[in-house]
């Protein structure tokens, strides 16, 4: 990671462009994660800055983290209180009917040996609702906008998949994998914190839209994970 990674920093946040590929969490097989570029996210601090949500591994984007642990909490009350602001783009594999709607569905997680853990729409689960609208259609895909009102695993993914009819590009859960990767980007963050000014953070599409053919107005952030030593300056996973 470097210097234009970092989208917001202050005493008590800190605001990154997670890029794909990334896990927060380390891996069980010991791979490279977030953990490792935490050292060059002090900033002077003393501790390690601490993620207060996660993104999957595959999308990128906009991922908070706390400089202490009262802001932590602070923030992590914001997120539990569904008082912060989300929006997604993603590309999905296929013309989505209509313009604009509201997804609201119960999800629960489901697991088998052949192909392992998902979530499923499933009526005793937890609900979600996610607002979406489409931004562009060309060649068989749609860019759509989602801002998710609650925060659920994969919900994101599975609205995409079951609520449009139309998975994201490149998952390979709920879709096929593609060689861009999976097209889902975590594009703005607003956290607001009473006394002070909102946490505010807006992410570019990186660079793997424009190269299936859709761009927005920002510079396209570069689309690889970085190694371990490189410097960096300056239950929400719905994604």
């Amino acid at each position: 990671m470097h210097g234009e990674r970092v989208l917001f920093l202050d005493g008590e946040a800190l605001v990154i462009d997670k890029p794909a590929g990334l896990p927060v969490d380390p891996p069980r097989d010991g791979s490279l994660s977030l953990e490792n570029h935490l050292e060059s996210l002090k900033f002077g601090f003393q501790r390690w800055p601490k993620a207060v949500h996660r993104l999957d591994r595959d999308t990128s984007g906009c991922l908070l983290l706390s400089r202490n642990p009262k802001a932590h909490a602070r923030l992590q009350q914001a997120f539990e209180q569904g008082l912060v602001s989300k929006r997604y783009v993603a590309l999905l594999d296929g013309v989505v009917e209509g313009t604009s709607g509201l997804i609201e569905m119960a999800l629960g997680k489901v697991s088998t040996a052949e192909t392992g853990w998902r979530m499923v729409e499933d009526p005793d689960g937890k609900k979600s609702r996610t607002k979406w609208r489409v931004l562009e259609i060309k060649d068989g895909r749609s860019l759509v906008e989602f801002l998710p009102e609650t925060g659920r695993t994969h919900q994101i993914r599975v609205h995409a998949a079951s609520g449009l009819g139309a998975p994201v590009v490149g998952d390979g859960v709920y879709g096929e994998a593609d060689g861009l990767g999976m097209m889902l980007h975590a594009q703005r963050l607003i956290v607001p914190r009473p006394g002070k000014p909102d946490v505010l953070a807006e992410a570019p599409l990186p660079e793997r839209f424009a190269k299936a053919g859709f761009a927005d107005e920002t510079t396209p952030a570069a689309d690889v994970a970085p190694a371990a030593d490189a410097v960096v300056a300056p239950d929400s996973t719905d994604g």
